[in-house]
């Protein structure tokens, strides 16, 4: 059987540099399940409009993180392809008096833990005090105009990537119907793929931060000895907030500072 056009056709999306390395990917898949990607061509599944690999839009050479969350966003608004990217958030403040982060923000549990991790990480929030007042502040002060926040989670998705980040999920797809766990265990031959590619750059290679019980399931290739890597909780879990090795991580780019 041949990988279905209208998988191919999503190749788009993706920066020239991967196209043989995701297509290659898409054969592993098609010799490991042949019926996986044609039923998939045929089925429902989010991301829509031909974004399953814009995560790849990032030229393969500048990777120097792979973070890995779980699946696509289960709303068809919010998911874009490019992992913890909700689509359906543009400013990240609330504009309300005594706001913090937005609606938007707080509706996507995830990405409003990881903003919350991020401020902890900077020293702009304290970790024993993450809501009301004192995230309204933060808000407060990133809406005074004096241009050191970033405003936008479309800038903070180019910071991410200006530093490196192939923002991937395990699953390149959500189905409402098919379980998380079952879809990306399909997609690993090609992730195996991806990072043996990843492997064969002649730069050091990329550091993985694994996030979920799902991505830590990657552990189990043998591909992924070769890179160092960073596990934590899923951010759906409040605990990711203090993690500390994602403050680490983050704390140094400072990804919320618009200047830097």
């Amino acid at each position: 059987m041949t990988i279905p056009t209208l998988i191919l056709d999503a190749l788009a999306r993706a920066d020239a540099s991967w196209r043989p390395l995701l297509i290659e990917g898409l054969e592993a898949m098609m010799a490991a399940t042949p019926d996986y990607l044609p039923q998939l061509a045929q089925d429902q599944y989010l991301p829509t409009e031909q974004r399953l690999f814009a995560a790849f839009a990032l030229p393969l050479p500048q990777v120097r993180y792979v973070l890995v969350g779980e699946g696509p966003y289960p709303r068809a608004e919010s998911a874009t392809g490019v992992c913890f990217m909700d689509g359906a958030v543009g400013s990240l403040w609330s504009e309300e008096v005594g706001g913090g982060l937005s609606k938007q923000v707080n509706k996507a549990t995830s990405l409003r833990n990881f903003m919350k991790m991020l401020l902890v990480a900077d020293g702009q929030l304290s970790l024993s005090n993450t809501a009301g007042e004192a995230m309204a502040a933060v808000a407060t002060r990133a809406r005074s105009g004096d241009g050191a926040m970033i405003q936008t989670l479309a800038v903070l998705q180019d910071k991410l990537t200006a530093h490196g980040f192939l923002l991937l999920n395990a699953s390149l797809v959500f189905r409402g119907h098919v379980a998380p766990a079952k879809d990306a265990k399909a997609w690993q031959p090609f992730f195996e793929t991806v990072m043996a590619g990843l492997g064969a750059e002649p730069d050091p290679p990329p550091t993985l931060v694994l996030w979920g019980k799902i991505a830590e399931q990657l552990n189990k290739l043998p591909i992924i000895k070769q890179f160092p890597k960073i596990a934590a909780e899923h951010p759906y879990n409040l605990s990711f907030i203090a993690n500390k090795d994602m403050h680490a991580l983050f704390g140094p780019m400072q990804l919320l500072r618009s200047e830097l």
